[in-house]
C-alpha cells in the first residue's frame, strides 16, 4: 500500500511491516526511444524515482539495476536526481545490481549509500569509448557523388565517408579524456575510502561483483529481497513503484514516413544495444 492511501488509515489498523519502495531501472542509457525498444533516460524513470522518494513511512529506496551503461550525460542526469531525492526526502539508498552495472550503468550505482551484487554481476568499465565506421571509398565504388556544404571548416570533422583525420581524433580523445575525468572524480566521491588502490580501476576494465566487493566497487554480495528482509524484519515487504501512463500521453501507432524512420532507427538502436550487452557476455 502506498504512503499517500496509508494516511486515510487509522495507525491501529496499519501493518507494522516495514515497506521499501524499489525502482527498476534497466537498459541501455540513451534518451532516444523506439517503438521497438524503451531505454533508460531521466525522463523515463523521473516520474518513477519522484513517486518512490515520496513515501513519508520507507527508512530506503531500493533501486534494482540492470545496464550495459550508454550516455555519459543521462547516467549523471540520473545519478544526480537520485542523490537529490535522496538528501530531500532523508532516504537511504540501496542499489542492487542484476547481471550488469557497467559503464553509465555503474555510475547511476553510485548513487546509491550501498550498492550490492550477485557474486556474478558484472560490474565498473569505468571509461568512457565511441565507435563509427568508416566508408571512404564506398560511395565510388558505387557510383555516388556525395556534396556537403558547411560554414565552419570543422563541421564535417570525423565524417564516416571522408578519410580520417589526425586532428580530429585528437580532438575526440581530447573530449573523452575530459569526460573520463569527470567519471572518475564521481567513483572517488561516492565510494571515497571503500576503493582500493588498483592500477585497473579506472582503465575501464570490469569485473564480477565477487571481485567488485574486493575492489571496493561494491559493498555486500546479496540480492534485493534477502537484503531486505535481514536490515528491516522478516515481514518487510517490497513494493515495486513504476512511472505513471496517462491515457493523453500514449501514441497511436500510425502508418508515416515518420514512423517507418523511427523503426528503422529503432531495429539499428536495437543492433547496438545487442553488441554492448554482449560486450559483457551477455
Amino acid at each position: 500500500m502506498s504512503g499517500f492511501f496509508k494516511r486515510f488509515i487509522p495507525r491501529r489498523f496499519r501493518s507494522n511491516a516495514v515497506e521499501i519502495p524499489v525502482v527498476r531501472l534497466q537498459g541501455m542509457i540513451m534518451e532516444a526511444s523506439s517503438p521497438l525498444r524503451q531505454t533508460l533516460s531521466l525522463s523515463s524513470c523521473a516520474n518513477a524515482l519522484e513517486k518512490a522518494f515520496s513515501d513519508k513511512e520507507a527508512p530506503a529506496v531500493a533501486i534494482s539495476l540492470n545496464s550495459p551503461g550508454g550516455s555519459p550525460v543521462q547516467s549523471r542526469l540520473i545519478y544526480r536526481r537520485i542523490r537529490d531525492l535522496a538528501e530531500e526526502k532523508h532516504k537511504r539508498v540501496l542499489v542492487f545490481v542484476e547481471d550488469v552495472a557497467a559503464s553509465g550503468g555503474y555510475m547511476i550505482a553510485c548513487a546509491g549509500d550501498e550498492i550490492f551484487a550477485d557474486p556474478s554481476s558484472v560490474v565498473g568499465s569505468i571509461g568512457v569509448v565511441s565507435a563509427s565506421f568508416g566508408f571512404p571509398e564506398l560511395l565510388k565504388k558505387i557510383g555516388v557523388e556525395r556534396r556537403v556544404y558547411t560554414a565552419g571548416k570543422n563541421k564535417v570533422s570525423l565524417d564516416p565517408f571522408q578519410p580520417e583525420k589526425k586532428a580530429d581524433v585528437d580532438h575526440l580523445k581530447a573530449l573523452q579524456l575530459e569526460i573520463h575525468e569527470t567519471f572518475i572524480n564521481l567513483v572517488k566521491e561516492s565510494r571515497g575510502s571503500k576503493l582500493v588502490d588498483d592500477p585497473n580501476l579506472f582503465t575501464g576494465m570490469f569485473w564480477t561483483g565477487k571481485k567488485g566487493k574486493e575492489l571496493g566497487l561494491v559493498d555486500e554480495l546479496s540480492d534485493l529481497r534477502s537484503l531486505i528482509k535481514q536490515r528491516y524484519g522478516h515481514d518487510a515487504k517490497m513494493r515495486l513503484v513504476s512511472a505513471s501512463r496517462s491515457l493523453l500521453g500514449r501514441k497511436t501507432p500510425a502508418i508515416s514516413a515518420g514512423l517507418v524512420s523511427s523503426t528503422v532507427d529503432g531495429l539499428i538502436q536495437s543492433v547496438e544495444e545487442r553488441a554492448l550487452w554482449q560486450r559483457y557476455g551477455l
